[in-house]
């Protein structure tokens, strides 16, 4: 169905996303931030980089473009060089995937990082433990916690003591640190599950780059698509049994993973098994106009995660006026206005049933596909910068109080 058949009005593409109240110069100005360095476990280049290394890339590419001198700090990316410049901000990736580690705590106790007017640290899982070595400004990134993420890519005993620095060791540490988070459910596990102060947690939904928006023609037949890290986290394994069911239903359907990483060759193996090579393609990583493109010709975008802080994804479609459905998790709750931008499910069964709804129903698909781009309009990477500059601009202008103003 094309989008002048009916599928969403035209007039609905027009609605323009969201400004800062704020310029970020305004707000770099209002604490005197001219330098912030930035410590990161990967960088967007990485071959396993997902949504919160595209976040950090998103907010920190928008500071360096308002006159900050951001310095990101991170691991070394195999074959690329150790320090680029990337959209305005220095990288600096001198470390291996786990010594990035101790040796970012080693150059902060030395006073090679931490110099500048503030710091943020992203605990993407393991985290720097920056209240140890600096003491000035910083805020934190902590998209989710990862709970049973550790038995899924750890050996048991690794999981345990990766679960235990989570849970256990390290938010002591953290009591008196600003967190910022993407979504009122991620917030909520972050106090439940670390046992953090909801006072101290800041939450700032991400944005959608501007690329991503209504328009092209739908696929002539029913097109599911999902977009994300070929990890385990994702459960492909489980988009792919759900698939295999709702062909069933739908003999014309096709699908689409779009993605790399490690699970590859398992999930490769699972779509032969099932006779699904056919119709159930993996092409990889995509460019931003072939990942809009398919955006906008899916009937659906889905996710069958059971761990995310947002989905962005789930977002980049909605711009491109493409409802979701999606494993009803902290995160995804927000992504997906359930009912309106598309449908939360429970399990495989839940997501056949859904899917199979959308693909039959075309007066559902027009109405998801109106409210998903309604929830789009309110997401704004201008915004989100701004937002987490404010966090950050707070705590520098109270560190630099006197004791008894405080």
């Amino acid at each position: 169905m094309s989008i002048g058949e009916g599928l969403i009005e035209p007039d609905d593409f027009d609605a323009p996303r969201p400004r800062a109240e704020r310029s970020l110069e305004a707000i770099a100005a209002s604490a005197a931030i001219k330098r912030v360095d930035v410590v990161a476990w990967r960088d967007l280049d990485d071959v396993e980089a997902g949504g919160s290394e595209l976040h950090a890339h998103e907010v920190l590419k928008r500071w360096a473009a308002a006159g900050i001198d951001v310095r990101q700090w991170t691991s070394r990316v195999d074959g690329s060089a150790r320090e680029i410049t990337r959209d305005g901000y220095l990288v600096n990736r001198r470390s291996g995937r786990y010594a990035v580690f101790p040796r970012t705590a080693l150059a902060g106790v030395r006073s090679k990082i931490g110099t500048g007017d503030g710091l943020v640290e992203i605990w993407n899982g393991m985290p720097f433990f920056s209240p140890l070595w600096y003491r000035g400004p910083k805020v934190v990134f902590l998209h989710h916690v990862h709970a049973e993420m550790w038995q899924m890519v750890l050996s048991a005993r690794l999981a345990r003591l990766g679960n235990a620095i989570e849970s256990r060791l390290a938010p002591p540490l953290y009591r008196n640190t600003k967190i910022i988070t993407l979504s009122n459910s991620a917030k909520t596990e972050i106090i439940d599950q670390l046992h953090l102060k909801g006072r101290q947690i800041s939450v700032v939904p991400p944005g959608i780059d501007p690329i991503f928006s209504a328009g092209g023609t739908k696929s002539e037949t029913p097109l599911v698509i999902a977009v994300g890290r070929l990890v385990p986290v994702k459960r492909f394994d489980l988009f792919v049994e759900a698939m295999v069911a709702l062909k069933q239903r739908q003999p014309n359907l096709r699908a689409v993973i779009v993605g790399e990483g490690y699970e590859r060759p398992e999930l490769e193996a699972q779509i032969a098994r099932a006779g699904a090579a056919g119709w159930l393609s993996l092409p990889g990583r995509l460019s931003d106009d072939e990942l809009v493109s398919l955006y906008r010709s899916a009937w659906m975008v889905a996710s069958t995660s059971v761990r995310e802080g947002w989905g962005m994804t789930l977002t980049e479609a909605a711009a491109c006026a493409t409802p979701a459905v999606a494993t009803r998790i902290s995160g995804h709750d927000e992504a997906v206005v359930d009912n309106e931008s598309g449908l939360l499910v429970g399990g495989v069964e839940e997501f056949v049933e859904a899917a199979n709804a959308i693909i039959s129903d075309p007066m559902l698909r027009r109405r998801l596909s109106q409210g998903a781009l309604r929830h789009a309009e309110h997401l704004s990477w201008e915004v989100t910068a701004a937002r987490t500059l404010e966090v950050l601009a707070a705590q520098v202008i109270e560190k630099r109080a006197p004791l008894g103003a405080r």
